[in-house]
């Protein structure tokens, strides 16, 4: 269970980063994949702070994985799970689908509950 719970926990945290690192690189495109299509060209401002605020998820999490062990890294994702829940309400409340809304943001949080709960069992 521990080699699961590590695995799942460096892929998690290496996917959010590619994701940071796509809304700043590609914001558009990335917005659109995200459930709220960037409607206006100053959005760009909003796009990079989701680039950055998903960049540095992913980059903590790995530091937390490799230097401080399963437990820490077990705390972070508990309270990170916050952030896709709320992606879950954006994009609800802004015109994006309920499948989009659920099949990915929400679902991303019960995967990220999922992994810290393995990561507390270990």
């Amino acid at each position: 269970m521990t080699v699961t719970a590590y695995t799942l926990a460096a892929v998690l945290d290496l996917f959010v980063l590619f994701i940071g690192a796509r809304f700043l690189l590609q914001p558009r495109a990335a917005a659109a994949g995200y459930g709220v299509p960037a409607a206006r060209s100053d959005d760009g401002a909003y796009l990079t702070v989701k680039g950055l605020r998903d960049g540095t998820f992913g980059i903590m999490g790995l530091a937390l994985l490799i230097f401080a062990g399963a437990r820490a890294e077990a705390w972070f994702m508990l309270i990170v799970a916050l952030a896709p829940l709320g992606d879950t309400l954006i994009v609800l409340r802004h015109g994006g689908t309920r499948a989009v809304a659920f099949g990915i943001h929400f679902a991303t949080a019960v995967i990220v509950l999922s992994c810290a709960s393995l990561l507390f069992a270990v």
